[in-house]
C-alpha cells in the first residue's frame, strides 16, 4: 500500500464514526514509520480517555493494511496521530527512557522501566538501540510487559 492508499483508507474509516474529516498531513521523517497527521471536527472522541479511540484507529487500519499488502517485508509502518496526541506520547516515552537510560549509567545496573504498551516498548528499543553502553530487553508477559535498560559499559 503506498501512503496515498492508507490515506483513503483513513478518511474511510473515520468517516464510519460520522465524524467530519480534515486535511491529512503526511510526514515520514521519522525512518521507521510515515505519520499521519489528521485533522477532524471532534479530535476529542479520539484523545479521550488516554486515546484508547485513536489507538484502536491505529490498530485497524494497520492491520486492513497488513491483510491487503502480499510482502510482509513490505508492510507499511505508519502511526495515525489527531491533535499531536501520538507525538507528546512518543516524546514522552524518549524521556523516560532518556531519564532511565541516564540512571542506569550512572549506578552501573539494570534499570526496569514500568509496564508498557508493545508500541511504548517499542519506541524505547529504537530510541535506545544506538547506545554502545546500554542494552534494553524485554521483559513479563501481558500486561506487566516492560523494557529492561541493562548497563554493560564502554568496549573501550
Amino acid at each position: 500500500m503506498n501512503t496515498k492508499d492508507i490515506e483513503n483508507l483513513i478518511r474511510e474509516l473515520i468517516k464510519k464514526t460520522t465524524i467530519e474529516v480534515g486535511s491529512i498531513a503526511v510526514s515520514d521523517d521519522d525512518p521507521k514509520n510515515i505519520w499521519f497527521k489528521v485533522e477532524v471536527s471532534d479530535p476529542h472522541l479520539f484523545t479521550a480517555r488516554d486515546g484508547e479511540a485513536l489507538f484502536a484507529l491505529n490498530h485497524l487500519a494497520r492491520k486492513i493494511a497488513e491483510n491487503q499488502t502480499k510482502i510482509p517485508e513490505e508492510e507499511p509502518r505508519f502511526l495515525i496521530d489527531i491533535g499531536d496526541f501520538q507525538k507528546k506520547r512518543v516524546e514522552n516515552v524518549k524521556a523516560v527512557a532518556h531519564l532511565m537510560a541516564e540512571r542506569a549509567r550512572y549506578f552501573k545496573s539494570s534499570i526496569e522501566i514500568d509496564p508498557m504498551t508493545a508500541f511504548e516498548r517499542r519506541i524505547v528499543h529504537e530510541f535506545l538501540a544506538d547506545q554502545v553502553d546500554l542494552k534494553t530487553e524485554s521483559v513479563g508477559v501481558g500486561s506487566g510487559r516492560r523494557v529492561v535498560i541493562k548497563y554493560i559499559g564502554s568496549s573501550l
